[in-house]
């Protein structure tokens, strides 16, 4: 199967890196997207080792499925086993037994695979309907909200996950507008109340409408729920020494993963890897613009040895 050059795994060296990928592991990818990091990681595992994926969006799921088995075609015999779960996430405890993985890879937020569907209702810009829905089959479209809810609601959810400071306006300006039923449409509507966009020099200037977009599709997949979730269960899912690799693409997804694990090290359950989070390099923004935001932060599960250590007395500190 052909690599779309958008499909690029962001972070990939750092990310196989700080899961410490060992051969005969079991190690899970929670956001299968395209497979990218999946393939990275099956590569190191060997016959003996274990991937596990997980993917709620169907549209990836097949992706990933069918990149996996092309996959398998090329190692033949070195291919790990591969278990595949076409469901959220933050079901991962209930699929997984207690203390039987060696690493989890999650790279959060939207795809861009989905991004690149504008049926899909991820992206302003393309005309699409206003879904934004990971799954399909489930949950209230973008639609629904933007023409449903109160203008306080709206303000209320576009400040609090987008931290857009003109939710109030953009609030106002779409309950004027309605009914809004493409994105391009909701669009205009939330730059209509932008000032116009200036490019410094040297600077990346976002469209008017991305966080008020962001916000949107947070609510409508339950993202920053999904991954609470998903921090707080994996010190159960992990083995002593096993590792927690977290990429996120902006500050409401950073910011809980960064607070979970400084209490993961407070209480011993963790050490944490990164001080600061790894970012892209200019070689890999260039290659891959999606990459510019991407943040990664990195975890140990401490062993019940490791508790009395000085390093685990260093890091209650």
């Amino acid at each position: 199967m052909a690599e779309n050059p958008r499909h690029v795994p962001v972070l990939l060296e750092f990310a196989v890196e700080n899961l410490n990928v060992r051969r005969g592991g079991t190690y899970v990818d929670a956001t299968l997207g395209f497979a990218g990091h999946a393939s990275a990681i099956a590569r190191a595992l060997g016959p003996e080792g274990m991937l596990i994926g997980f993917d709620r969006d169907p549209q990836a799921f097949a992706f990933a499925s069918a990149r996996l088995q092309a996959l398998k075609e090329e190692l033949g015999d070195e291919m790990p086993k591969v278990v595949l779960h076409d469901v959220e996430f933050s079901r991962a405890a209930e699929r997984l037994e207690a203390g039987s993985v060696n690493g989890l890879l999650a790279d959060v937020g939207v795809s861009s695979m989905q991004l690149d569907e504008a049926d899909r209702g991820f992206s302003f810009q393309a005309e699409g309907a206003l879904d934004m829905r990971m799954n399909p089959r489930q949950g209230v479209t973008a639609e629904q909200v933007v023409n449903q809810f109160g203008e306080k609601e709206l303000a209320d959810l576009i400040y609090e996950f987008g931290e857009e400071r003109r939710s109030r306006r953009i609030a106002r300006a779409i309950v004027r507008a309605r009914p809004i039923t493409t994105t391009a449409e909701l669009a205009r509507v939330v730059s209509g109340c932008a000032p116009p966009m200036k490019r410094e020099r040297g600077k990346h200037v976002i469209h008017p409408a991305t966080r008020t977009f962001q916000a949107l599709r947070i609510y409508v997949n339950g993202e920053l729920d999904e991954l609470k979730t998903l921090l707080e269960t994996a010190p159960k899912i992990l083995k002593p020494g096993g590792r927690l690799v977290v990429i996120s693409f902006h500050s409401l997804e950073d910011r809980l993963v960064k607070d979970a694990f400084r209490e993961g090290a407070q209480t011993g359950i963790y050490e944490v890897l990164t001080r600061k989070p790894l970012t892209a390099d200019q070689d890999e923004m260039d290659r891959n613009p999606r990459s510019r935001s991407a943040k990664l932060r990195a975890a140990e599960k401490l062993g019940a040895r490791d508790m009395g250590s000085s390093k685990y007395k260093e890091a209650r500190l």
